[in-house]
């Protein structure tokens, strides 16, 4: 009785693994943007526990901008302009919007679009 081999082909096998790599390539540039956005979540929100009760926009900036440092967060990636400050049912919000072009392969690339919002508390000088 002859035994039926089964199995992936070396040409399969090849596939498999550059469909694995491009995904793998992908990946590889999109995580450290995301990361350096955590990073500005954890910024922002210590921005907000912390108060800004008299402080104005420009000090609120400033306070980001420096804790962005220890997040590790590029100082290309957000500039002053990025951070907002908005009213909501009569509470202040800290935005900050900013977007992230990411080279991939020749003249393709990735814009990424960043966006968020934490709630203030205190009262912001004006």
């Amino acid at each position: 009785m002859k035994a039926k081999q089964s199995g992936i082909t070396l040409i399969g096998f090849l596939i498999v693994l550059m469909v694995l790599a491009f995904f793998g390539y992908m990946a590889m540039k999109l995580v450290p943007p995301y990361a350096e956005f955590m990073g500005v979540n954890k910024a922002m929100t210590q921005i907000a526990s912390a108060g800004v009760e008299g402080k104005t926009l420009d000090e609120i900036r400033r306070d980001l901008m420096f804790k962005l440092g220890f997040q590790y967060v590029d100082d290309a990636t957000i500039k002053p302009k990025d951070i907002t400050i908005t009213r909501a049912n009569n509470a202040a919000q800290l935005n900050v919007m900013y977007e992230k072009r990411v080279p991939f392969l020749y003249n393709i690339d990735f814009l990424l679009h960043f966006e968020k919002s934490v709630p203030l508390r205190g009262n912001i000088g004006y």
